[in-house]
């Protein structure tokens, strides 16, 4: 199947095709004939997956074409399309897939967030938006000063939504909702369907297409998966030992806390490593700076907690690094897939400690696999690191993933074989997201 088959128009197959993409990935197949049919949408897709085209697309195609979509021009200024999502840097990438593949459309957009001054946003809302992209607090913000609209929303959408419950705005969530009218196309895209993600679609979808296109907490198929053992009070001298043997660079580093990471980030900075560190604390300039000098090569490690474990779409990133593991096992699923995307090989070696035994046993439970271990010469742990193991039966661990040569849609490789939209990247002008531990995105 073709972008050409889809039934999109000639303005946006034109910019499509500016982007060097020709074939929709299996969530832009599916997904999109479901939204220019004007149906509700519950879709589960991994980031990475080409799953912000799959509704930007669509959602053009609607907005400017209402001879053959139910979206219709409108006189007013109040924006028509509503993309909540839970992150700064996430806002930012949504808003460059829109004005990519808005290019000759003529819709106007905006993305609203926290961390910015609110004049210039309250500025542009008023000269009139066809397209609103925001993060719920913000947005509320806006509401409380009657600064935005929504009373003329006709769709919807709520992008990683489980992410959503994981912040705490399922709150916010709904008192946005009770800003909109209630007929209205609703899109809820979500990387797993929990119990919290099930139930808020029970009660804002009606009758939604479903369109799944990666299994539940699904790791990202290409990314090998290393265990090394480590005292704590060695993690710092390891990882260093790390960079300097191996001549790492461009390397996504996890921590748990914004401490440790600007400890961290010290600690390599000072030792000659190019580092970087990005999380809540961080002002919203330097965050922009951090990214974009990581994206473009001149950082070799960026440290982060968790705000960086979703939206962040950086090509090729060769491997994370868990310098902590997270407490939640999902979230390592959430960490890796920043690397192993669109084709290309990854590996994520985590240091592990002993006091992190459990949360190693219960990554390996969700992976259903063994983490190949091992023990670093000269720096082999001096206290106990036994570590539960899943129960027998499990899936053995997988070799470390092999690159592929490119066969599908959206693979991010150079190739004769077509390409596929993946969400646009926001290059420097992404805005990071704000650390998710108990801070909402204003």
């Amino acid at each position: 199947m073709q972008f050409t088959d889809l039934g999109l128009s000639a303005e946006l197959l034109r910019a499509i095709g500016e982007q060097g993409y020709t074939t929709p990935t299996p969530v832009q197949q599916q997904a999109i004939p479901h939204i220019l049919a004007g149906r509700d949408l519950e879709a589960l897709a991994l980031t990475g997956t080409g799953k912000t085209a799959a509704f930007v697309l669509p959602l053009l195609q609607r907005l400017t074409h209402p001879l053959t979509s139910p979206l219709q021009r409108v006189t007013h200024t109040a924006p028509r399309v509503l993309v909540l999502v839970p992150t700064r840097e996430l806002a930012a990438q949504v808003l460059e897939s829109v004005r990519v593949y808005g290019a000759h459309t003529g819709l106007r957009s905006l993305a609203v967030f926290g961390g910015v001054g609110i004049n210039p946003q309250i500025q542009t809302l008023r000269r009139g938006i066809d397209i609103l992209v925001a993060t719920p607090g913000r947005l509320l913000d806006h509401l409380g000063q009657r600064t935005v609209d929504l009373s003329k929303v006709q769709t919807l959408v709520l992008d990683e939504a489980d992410r959503m419950f994981d912040m705490g705005f399922i709150r916010d969530i709904r008192r946005i909702i009770e800003r909109m009218p209630k007929e209205r196309q609703n899109l809820m895209f979500s990387a797993t369907f929990a119990a919290e993600v099930r139930e808020l679609a029970h009660a804002v979808l009606k009758n939604p297409a479903l369109v799944e296109v990666a299994r539940r907490n699904a790791p990202a198929e290409l990314v090998s998966h290393a265990v090394i053992k480590v005292d704590q009070d060695k993690k710092r001298d390891l990882l260093l030992h790390l960079f300097a043997a191996h001549g790492w660079h461009q390397v996504l580093v996890f921590c748990r806390t914004k401490h440790g990471s600007d400890a961290l980030a010290k600690k390599l900075e000072q030792s000659g490593v190019r580092t970087a560190a990005l999380h809540g604390n961080k002002s919203q300039n330097a965050r922009t700076r951090a990214l974009a000098d990581f994206k473009a090569g001149k950082l070799a490690a960026l440290v982060a907690t968790d705000i960086a474990a979703r939206g962040l779409d950086i090509d090729s990133l060769p491997r994370v690094v868990n310098f902590e593991l997270p407490n939640v096992p999902e979230d390592y699923i959430h960490r890796i897939g920043r690397t192993g995307r669109a084709g290309a090989s990854g590996e994520a070696l985590s240091l592990v400690s002993s006091d992190e035994r459990i949360q190693l046993r219960d990554i390996e439970r969700l992976l259903k696999r063994e983490i190949p271990t091992s023990v670093m010469p000269g720096f082999e742990p001096q206290h106990t690191h036994s570590v539960p193991r899943p129960a027998a039966g499990r899936t053995p661990a997988h070799k470390p993933a092999q690159a592929r040569t490119r066969t599908g849609a959206g693979t991010g490789e150079r190739s004769s074989a077509p390409r596929s939209p993946r969400p646009a990247r926001a290059g420097g002008g992404a805005k990071p997201a704000s650390h998710h531990s108990g801070q909402r995105h204003r």
